[in-house]
Parts: structure tokens; sequence; C-alpha cells
């Protein structure tokens, strides 16, 4: 009996979620690894899904999404890039960023088209396109170029196979930030080229020392090429709730609504109702939440900085660290397995996010202040200790 399917072939474990699950295992871990906000849902949030439900919204909904809530995207993406885009047709709510990103690749990518990707890169993307029959085509993005394409690689590894250019920026995992110009290049490359390019923003309002975010769909030719894909997960300390989405060119985005009546039929009710509320309502909890993240990403940078052997280029977006550890003698590997099993630290193998991460390892710093304390003292002493 046949067990294994091409897609599931394709698909390896998760690196994050493997040392997450050591890590439940263990009492008194302190545990760096999920990206996953540490704060609740804000309140006005949760009691617009009380609403919901209590007014009967626990049916199933349009495959796209409620419409008003596709008109409010529609509206906060017009609000931070200056784009139209047509509610009924050109935007759909999605069972978070994740499968906003499945249904494209499941919507674009026959068996042996090419997809660009930088590396390190965040393992579900590589997963996504082998399971699409696609071809993952990794650009190293490097620590002293901050972990950012350089549009002269990717111009190279462009072939007559390449379908996609993935960008990610603010990313997962390096925390890199695309600057204008670069966005610029690899537009042009791609408009040259007739790519497509699907751009990952769910860490968009997450900068640091003046970083600023672009998207690359506001460059000249690119509305009608770029696929925005966006999520309330990390925004609005929604990871649970599931829901984000995904904005472009109305043919593929119907395809895809096609695709979604078989995967999920739609995004739980009662959250689109929420997501609106996270859209139109106070964004005050959110300013309070981005400037903890920068007071956390302060106090990680100053603890790296103390530990001799350890050091760590300033990530500019997101809310992860790769802190290199070359210098202790130990691969990533040994580093993550030896740091969680003698000092309960969990922290993530840079090797997990591709071959560029050898000699690092990712931290999440969306934890409390008095956890990354903790745990930099254990990290202190564990090297000291080598």
């Amino acid at each position: 009996m046949k067990t294994h399917s091409r897609a599931a072939r394709a698909t390896t474990d998760s690196p994050i979620r493997k040392m997450f699950n050591l890590a439940s295992r263990m009492t008194d871990v302190i545990s760096f690894t999920v990206g996953e906000p540490d704060f609740p849902t804000p309140d006005n949030i949760v009691q617009a899904a009380i609403r919901a439900l209590r007014e009967g919204q626990t049916h199933y909904t349009l495959n796209a999404g409620i419409l008003p809530l596709r008109q409010a995207i529609a509206e906060a993406t017009e609000r931070s890039h200056g784009l139209r885009y047509d509610p009924e047709g050109e935007v759909m709510a999605t069972v978070g960023g994740m499968q906003a990103l499945m249904l494209l690749m499941l919507a674009l990518v026959d068996p042996g088209d090419e997809v660009i990707i930088s590396d390190p890169y965040w393992p579900n993307y590589v997963g996504q396109v082998k399971a699409c029959g696609g071809v993952p085509v990794l650009v190293k993005v490097r620590e002293e170029d901050g972990f950012v394409f350089d549009p002269g690689q990717v111009r190279k590894a462009v072939t007559p196979r390449t379908r996609i250019l993935l960008v990610n920026s603010p990313a997962n995992p390096t925390g890199g930030v695309a600057g204008r110009e670069v966005l610029r290049a690899l537009a042009e490359l791609a408009v040259e080229r007739d790519l497509v390019v699907v751009s990952d923003e769910v860490y968009r309002h997450f900068l640091y020392d003046g970083a600023e975010f672009v998207s690359i769909a506001t460059f000249p030719g690119m509305r009608e090429r770029t696929f925005v894909v966006d999520s309330f997960s990390k925004t609005y300390a929604m990871t649970g709730w599931r829901v984000g989405w995904a904005a472009g060119p109305a043919e593929v985005i119907r395809n895809m609504v096609k695709l979604q009546e078989n995967v999920a039929a739609c995004v739980n009710s009662a959250t689109q109702y929420a997501a609106i509320e996270a859209l139109r309502g106070s964004q005050e909890p959110l300013r309070r939440m981005l400037e903890e993240y920068a007071q956390r990403r302060t106090l990680l940078l100053g603890e790296i900085a103390g530990i001799e052997r350890l050091s760590c280029v300033p990530p500019k977006g997101a809310f992860y660290a790769l802190m290199n550890i070359s210098r202790t003698g130990l691969n990533s590997e040994a580093f993550a397995t030896r740091l969680i099993t003698e000092k309960a630290v969990a922290v993530v193998p840079g090797t997990g996010f591709g071959e560029e991460g050898e000699g690092l390892v990712r931290l999440s710093y969306a934890t409390s202040r008095e956890r990354i304390r903790e745990g930099f003292a254990r990290i202190k002493a564990f090297v000291e200790g080598l």
C-alpha cells in the first residue's frame, strides 16, 4: 500500500516546532523558539467576537470571507500602501497568513516551476513550494549585508523556469528589512523577466532604528504582478484566531477562493468580525506592544554584547535575532541541543532555516524582559562553561 504522497514526502518537520515540543516536555524552560506574541488579544477585539457569537454569526461565510472584512482590509491597505484593491474581487480572508501563502503556491506553481527564496528562510516557504511540485531556488542573504537580498545575486538566480520571487520584509528568521533601493531593483527585475512576486508583509509594523517599511507592490508595474500577504496574528496578538489575508490581481484571487472551498471553506465566522474591529478599532494596544518589543530588543542585544564569543547583527524588523555562535566552537545544532539539555534554554538552530544558518541560532524576543534576563544568565553560564 502506498502511504506517502509527493506532497507528504516533500514536507519536513518544522525545526521551530521540534525545539518547542522538546521544551514543552521539560520544566523550568526559558523558550526563545516560537514567534508568538505573549500579549493577550486586545479586549476590544475579543468583545467584537463575543458580540458576533451572541448575534448568531456562527455559520459558513463566503469562501473569500465576509464583505465587511474584505472592505476593511482594502481600506487599511490603501492607507498603508496607497494602493486600491477591489474588496469584492481582489481581496480574500484566509486562515492566517500561512494559508494565504499556501493557496498562492497552489494557484501559481506547476511542477518544475522555480520560486526564488532568501536563505536563511522561513521553513514553510520551502515546504509549500515542494508540496506543489515546485523547485525552491535559494539565494544567500548574508549577515554582513543585514540579511537582505542582493539584487545582483537574485538576477543570477533567475532562469526560464522562474515563476515567483518571494519577498519577506521585515523577515523571519533574520529581522532583515529591505530598503527602498533594493526593492526598486527587485521590482525592475520582476517587470523585466515577467515574474510574479509574493510579498509576505506579516511583520511590517515591527521596525527599529528608523527602518522604513516599503511594499514592493508600490513600485511601477508591480501592483498587477504582486500578491500582498498579511496577517492579524503578530500585529494584534491573534495567533490562535487564525486569520490573515491576501490582496492582488483578481484572476488569481478567484482561483485561491476556489481552492479555499476545498481546504477550509472559510475563516471562522466570529473571528472575521473580530478582525474588522482589529483594523477599524483603536490602534493604541498595537502601539504599546510595539514599544515593548523595542525595549525587549534593546535588552536582548545588550545581553548578547555582554557575553564573550557571541555576537548579533541588530535586527531592523520583526521580533527575531540571529545570534552568531560560531566562536563557541559548536555548530548550530550542537549549541541548541546542549543549551536546552544543560541549561533548559530553548533556541532554534540556524540550520533549521537553511544552509546559510550554520553558525547562528534564532531567538524570538516575543517574551518578557524578565525571561530574557533569566535566559541570558543561563546562556552566559553555558558559554563560559564550554
